[in-house]
């Protein structure tokens, strides 16, 4: 397999610690970016990023202050900014009539919150020489998800506030497009552990037409890392506001 190349692109990725986000971090040095891993997750996250020959720095995506000072100190790390890639997010189960208000500031204000404040935090390095912005939605907040109410929100508001900066931004040459996964992760793996053993022999049998390609989710590597492998690259600079649905044609979003 061809990847594209990322030669000396300096890239900020959120939510390293584990899952997509971890997968990146790992694939993009090989491919000759400069990478900053950020998540709350020091532990695991600075080991991954050690590992990967990726520089790490701690955050919590929920605080300003905090979202602020790890953005300056990776900036500052990499020598300038080409590309964020905002992949931390939580997705807590729970049916909407069971919803708490703790559980809707929680989920609100990392998924979101967290989205707004990163974004924020790099277009100041970013408004004079242009860049890219990847936030990671989900088809959660375009179609629903049973059981994932309050998840499904604070992706539909991610979508809403990036399509909204991505015509914003555009006079300062900075593109902002939305990343639509359907890959499996460690949060995958924890959303099936969540469900009783008949919804998930009913999930799995949905799953093999719901997912025209291959009838599950994709995988980290082949999957998933070559798309953002391009859209992280010069060769997707003149596309913004879109959704990118890696996901084996299950949303079939234009």
């Amino acid at each position: 397999m061809t990847l594209t190349q990322l030669d000396g692109r300096r890239i900020i990725i959120t939510g390293g610690a584990s899952g997509m986000g971890e997968g990146l971090v790992r694939a993009f040095p090989g491919l000759g970016a400069h990478v900053v891993s950020l998540d709350f997750n020091t532990a695991g996250g600075s080991a991954i990023a050690a590992e990967a020959g990726a520089h790490f720095i701690q955050v919590d995506v929920a605080d300003k202050s905090s979202v602020d000072a790890a953005v300056a100190a990776a900036i500052n790390h990499l020598g300038g900014l080409d590309v964020l890639i905002h992949a931390a997010g939580i997705a807590p189960a729970s049916l909407s009539e069971n919803n708490t208000v703790e559980l809707w500031h929680q989920v609100m204000n990392i998924n979101a919150l967290g989205t707004m404040l990163t974004n924020q935090a790099a277009f100041a390095a970013l408004k004079e020489n242009g860049g890219q912005i990847l936030n990671f939605t989900s088809a959660a907040g375009i179609m629903g998800l049973p059981n994932k109410s309050v998840y499904a929100a604070s992706k539909g508001a991610v979508t809403a506030w990036s399509r909204t900066i991505a015509k914003e931004w555009s006079q300062y040459k900075i593109t902002v497009n939305m990343i639509c996964p359907a890959i499996w992760t460690p949060m995958y793996d924890k959303t099936r552990s969540e469900m009783p053993a008949d919804v998930l022999a009913a999930h799995d049998e949905i799953m093999k037409s719901a997912v025209p390609i291959g009838g599950k989710l994709g995988d980290i590597a082949s999957d998933f890392v070559p798309v953002l492998a391009f859209y992280s690259s010069p060769g997707a600079n003149f596309m913004t506001g879109q959704v990118i649905a890696i996901d084996g044609g299950t949303l079939m979003v234009r």
